[in-house]
């Protein structure tokens, strides 16, 4: 063989040894590149104290194991899988999407520095307390509640929602007060209705004779607009009277007259009667074709029941009803609501 041939020959098996050692070096360094991940992630669960099994990191789309991690990466609990960056107790990394994400503890893994701020109770609404009854009543009048415990009571006029748009003078406390013979008949009323899955929600009863004067006050007043739309949108305040929604002299004063609806038993809610209490219209008055079919039934059962007990209606206002043989039927009471 030359001396050519030979450094030919020489050179051929020193590339082939060359690239079998270079095959064999780049397994070697894979082999050891993931025995040192898996080392890594292997360190870390076991300081995660109530970590789940298998709660590792999983690679992030698009990062080839051994990559460096990007700007910020180690600093969060996501560093890149594979690039032997510790993944933070009890956190199981999930691929990450497209924008900023925060890792989120796995279920059951209550890690060192992954406790949770316990969401704050809503605020609860704090409710007035209704003032204490000062039991002044003239002889013959009851607290109605004390006579129907299970009846409801919203007495709008010790309230600012009403056409007036202001709690009445006289109206100290939220207490339905009625003659004592209105409150039994009442009793017999609200039998009757809840033999039918219906109960009496209150809303007026007696009436001071100075909360009507502050009716008149307000009659007078075209400035004052504020409720005309929930309760008089069609009339004009200052014919309130002579439409006969309202009057100078109330029967609520004597004692014996009561405004109600009714309310579901099962739900505890207001009834449907096709127009709102108060409301200023031809739409409020018995028998007005202007309401669907189950408001005119609640009227009516309402109207028979109260009837049977021994009230008469009246004709523009579905909800205000007067006893029969009221016992002081030309005496106006003015003692205030307390």
């Amino acid at each position: 063989m030359s001396r050519m041939q030979k450094a030919a020959w020489l050179a051929a098996a020193a590339a082939l040894l060359l690239s079998a050692c270079g095959a064999g070096g780049q397994e070697a360094a894979s082999g050891g590149r993931e025995a040192a991940g898996s080392s890594a992630n292997a360190a870390a669960l076991p300081g995660a104290a109530g970590a789940s099994p298998g709660a590792v990191a999983e690679p992030r789309a698009g990062v080839e194991p051994g990559a460096p991690a990007s700007p910020g990466d180690a600093a969060g609990p996501r560093a890149a899988a594979g690039s032997g960056a510790a993944v933070s107790p009890g956190v199981a990394a999930s691929p990450a999407p497209d924008g900023p994400v925060s890792a989120q503890p796995s279920p059951g893994a209550a890690g060192a520095g992954t406790a949770m701020t316990p969401k704050p109770d809503a605020p609860s609404k704090e409710e007035k307390p209704v003032p204490e009854r000062k039991r002044k009543l003239p002889s013959g009048f009851v607290y109605v509640d004390e006579v129907i415990p299970t009846a409801q009571y919203e007495i709008r006029y010790y309230t600012d929602h009403n056409f007036v748009g202001a709690r009445l003078d006289g109206y100290k406390a939220p207490y339905a007060i009625l003659s004592r013979q209105a409150a039994e008949a009442l009793q017999e009323a609200h039998d009757f209705v809840t033999s039918k899955g219906y109960g009496l929600k209150i809303f007026d009863a007696y009436r001071p004779a100075k909360a009507v004067r502050q009716f008149v006050a307000w009659s007078k007043d075209p400035a004052d607009q504020r409720m005309k739309e929930e309760f008089y949108p069609e009339v004009d305040k200052a014919k309130a009277f002579q439409l006969g929604y309202i009057s100078s002299r109330s029967g609520h004063s004597r004692g014996s007259t009561v405004d109600l609806t009714l309310f579901e038993l099962k739900t505890g809610q207001e009834a449907d009667m096709g127009s709102p209490f108060d409301f200023f219209g031809t739409i409020s008055s018995h028998g007005t074709p202007n309401i669907g079919k189950a408001p005119s039934e609640r009227r009516a059962l309402l109207k028979r029941a109260m009837e049977r007990a021994g009230f008469k209606p009246y004709s523009k206002e579905w909800w205000h009803y007067t006893l029969k043989d009221e016992p002081y039927p030309r005496r106006y009471y003015d003692f205030d609501i307390e």
